[in-house]
């Protein structure tokens, strides 16, 4: 299961975005019933604890370049649609542009608490949404 970007992603989403103006990040999370650190490290941390670690991490750095949470919550349950509810958590986050967006995650700051991240997610999609007009 994906929780990093392939290269022909981050091709896409740097071609499509916007270069002005603010950008939505639809967050879709599952995580991992135990936390599993790359260094091997031992934790009784649940996926779920070691992912808010790094959201109480990123949650600055995102303020600090002019963005902002909108939306964290946990899935409930599935509506519409088959099969199990696949996602632990739903959120959304508003960056001032794509440069403030690539400025975060390519900053040190950020490589330090994403291990807190990569611990904690089974399963990600990360989908960049535009502004459309009701249909």
């Amino acid at each position: 299961m994906a929780i990093q970007p392939r290269p022909e992603q981050l091709a896409a989403f740097a071609a499509g975005a916007p270069k002005q103006g603010p950008l939505h990040m639809l967050n879709l999370l599952e995580f991992k019933a135990k936390a599993e650190y790359a260094d091997g490290r031992d934790t009784e941390l649940t996926g779920a604890e070691a992912y808010g670690i790094y959201g109480q991490g990123v949650i600055p750095l995102v303020e600090k370049l002019g963005g902002r949470p909108l939306y964290f919550g946990k899935a409930n349950t599935l509506l519409i649609g088959d099969g199990d509810l696949e996602w632990d958590a739903v959120a959304i986050v508003e960056y001032p542009s794509l440069a403030a967006f690539q400025q975060m995650t390519q900053s040190a700051e950020y490589a330090e608490i994403h291990v807190h991240r990569e611990a904690g997610l089974a399963h990600q999609q990360l989908i960049h949404c535009l502004a459309a007009p009701p249909a």
